[in-house]
Parts: C-alpha cells; structure tokens; sequence
C-alpha cells in the first residue's frame, strides 16, 4: 500500500472521536470487582469489516461475528465482555453468544443482525449469562459521547493500562476522524496478533475498501507484533464507518483515500505498540527492523522469527549484546540470505559488520541495551526492501503472570 502523506492531527476521545459513536464500560460481576462489560454504539448502522484469528481452536464469538458480517454488511454495536473468554464451551457457548446479542439487539432497538459480540479471559468456562445480561442493560444504558475510556477498562484482562487513540485527518477541508481501542498483554503473535481491537470511523468509504483498508493495515500492524509467540482463540479487530463525515465516497488509489489509509494505518500501529509496552513481565520494547530484503515477505520471515525467539528475547532481557542470537534467528527463518554480508546494530551501534567483523565496545552495547526502549537493525544487503516489527523482552515476570492466570 503506497502512503500519502498527510497532517495527521491527535484528538482525544478513543472510539467516540468520530461522530456518531458512544460507547460505554460496566461490572457486571463476571470479574470481582473491575468493568467487565464494553459496548460500543452508532447512531446509525455502520458498515461493518472484522479480521479474525486464524486458530482453528475458535472462540463462539469468533464464529458468531464471521456468520454476522456474511449475512450483513452494517453494524450497530459491539458488545465485549472480559473475565470469560467463551471459547471451547460447545453447544452452551454458542447458545450463549446469541443470547447477548438478542438481549443487546433488545437493549439498543436494532436488528439482532447488527450486533458483533466479543469475549476474552479464561478459556473453558460458561459465562454467567444472568449477570452478563444485567451488565448489557447497564452499558446500554450508561452510552455516553465520552464513555470510550469506560469501554476501554471493561476489554482489559492482564493490561496494565487502557489502549486507546484516535486522530483527525482532512480529506478536502473536512475533517475525518479515527478511533479505536484494544487489549492484549499476553498470547500475542504475528499472525492476527492474539488481542482484540475496535476501530471507529465516519469516512464515507464502501465496503469493499473498508474490507481492503482493515485488511492492509493488519498486515502492517498487529500482524507485525509478537509478546510470547502464542495465539489465541479469540481474536479479531472489528473496524465500523458510518459514513458521518460528509465528505464525498473516498475512491481507492485518490489522493484522499491515501490520505484516509495513513491516517488508519497510524492508528493501529500506534495501538499495536502500546499491546507490545503492555506485554506481560516486559521492561523493554523493542523495534526490529530488517532492510535490504528480496521482498517486504522475506523482511517480514526474518524480523518475525527474531521478534518470536526466546532467545532474543532473554539476551535482550539480561542486557546482553548476543548478535549470535539474532543471526541464528535469520538462519531458521526460511529465507536465503549470505550471513557473512549481514550487519546488525542496536540503535546506531554495529555490532556485528560484514564477513562476521566484530568491533564494537561491550561497554556501549550495555548502554544501548539497559535503555526501555530499543532498536535493533539487521541489514541483510540483498535488496531494496525493509519491514518493521515489534516485540518485548522475556522476564520471570511473564513466568509469574501465566503460572497463575487462573487463581
């Protein structure tokens, strides 16, 4: 996807930032004491694009909103609860899915057919449909323009903190806006990242280009992130446009769907990042970036297998300059490449140059490496063509975290 660009303005107010769109965050009791139900809301339907998770071990609300979106093509709301991912629950599961969407579709006064639902948390429980009931009635009722930051809590299970963002883009002197939140910590990989997202737009944009546009900046986004290499049963991102914005219909390839396409593509990057910070146990973030590639495919074989190795991960955790690591990495990633002409770096430091030269001050390197925040490159000078993705270390943290995930 070739990229305009264009003024890209941050406003506040995460999925509510386009007209249109309330959104609200509940307890229902499905968790003990925080906001376990999220319900996002548009004034009018919307039209409707989701990517799924590709594990064949799928959640009811997973299989549910892929029936959805075939039999329609709008939406109205977006019911999320957490604590309960509803996933390997059989017949019961399914049966439960579709009551919350008819006691959503009952809640709202919209067709049943307009109704998305999502669940995340612990795998192989039955949701409290009684409480999880009063919770619908509840979010419905507390919809509010500013209620994005409620929803934002009532997705969370392991998050440290909300995701949330939105921006503001001008398509022909009329300001078109982008919201969207998310939640992951953990079981994240690149391929569908295991998360979930909920994307928000007034663009007036068809329904095939809402399908491309989410389906291209996945690819460059979430699919380009990785915490612990694990996938997960429920995830999705859903992205809605109810067209409010009044520009005219954005044409794909125009300057103004350019325009668009960078604006939405900022913002699932930007979420994508804040899942990678949130991962869990993580003390660092980490940007690999793999240039000079055949193709953007082989960029991204190589930065994956990287971004996924345990090995990687706890040299970097342990601040240690292990080039080895990453080299190897490269080597079983499936790509053909000539090791002696790679260069890695770390921030702007060389650590490893051509023909295996190492000259570099381990003293320096340790620097680099206690810093948050880290870049590593590796230049495999074979082509012209470079893909970014983004991983975190490997703690005992994360250990601590999912040896005890359902206590």
């Amino acid at each position: 996807m070739k990229e305009k660009k264009g003024k890209i303005k941050n406003v506040d107010g995460g999925v509510c930032a386009p007209k249109g769109f309330t959104a609200s965050g509940v307890h229902c009791g499905i968790k003990k004491q925080k906001k376990d139900v999220a319900l996002i809301f548009s004034d009018v339907p919307a039209l409707a694009a989701g990517v799924f998770t590709k594990s064949v071990t799928k959640a009811a609300c997973v299989t549910l909103d892929q029936r959805q979106l075939k039999k329609s093509k709008v939406a109205s709301a977006i019911l999320v609860n957490s604590g309960n991912a509803n996933a390997c629950t059989g017949k019961r599961g399914m049966q439960d899915a579709l009551q919350s969407v008819a006691a959503t579709a009952r809640a709202l006064r919209v067709p049943s057919s307009q109704v998305l639902v999502s669940s995340t948390g612990v795998i192989g429980q039955f949701l409290p449909m009684k409480a999880l009931q009063s919770g619908i009635v509840a979010a419905s009722q507390h919809l509010r323009t500013d209620g994005s930051a409620d929803a934002a809590l009532g997705i969370c299970t392991t998050d440290t903190f909300t995701k949330e963002y939105a921006v503001e883009v001008l398509i022909g002197n009329v300001p078109v806006r982008i919201g969207g939140m998310a939640k992951g910590s953990g079981m994240i990989a690149p391929n569908m990242a295991t998360m979930l997202s909920f994307i928000t737009t007034d663009a007036n944009i068809s329904h095939p280009l809402l399908k491309k546009t989410l389906r291209c900046a996945t690819e460059r986004s979430f699919n380009r992130i990785t915490v612990d290499g694990d996938t997960s049963t429920n995830d999705m991102v859903i992205a809605l446009a109810n067209r409010k914005s009044g520009t005219p219909p954005l044409k794909d390839g125009s300057l103004s769907y350019l325009l668009f396409y960078e604006a939405f593509e900022h913002v699932l990057v930007a979420l994508s990042k804040m899942i990678v910070k949130d991962g869990e146990g993580a003390t660092k973030f980490v940007e690999v970036t793999v240039k000079g590639a055949k193709s953007t495919v082989e960029a991204e074989a190589a930065g994956k297998t990287i971004c996924n190795s345990l090995l990687v991960k706890t040299a970097i955790h342990g601040e240690d300059a292990n080039w080895g690591r990453i080299l190897a990495a490269v080597g079983r990633s499936g790509i053909h490449f000539e090791p002696e002409k790679t260069e890695i770096f770390f921030d702007d430091l060389r650590i490893l140059g051509k023909n295996y030269t190492i000259a570099f001050s381990e003293e320096r390197a340790k620097t680099v490496l206690k810093q948050k925040e880290i870049t590593i490159t590796v230049d495999l000078h074979r082509g012209k063509h470079t893909a970014t993705l983004w991983t975190c270390d490997l703690s005992k943290g994360y250990v601590d975290i999912n040896a005890s995930y359902r206590s």
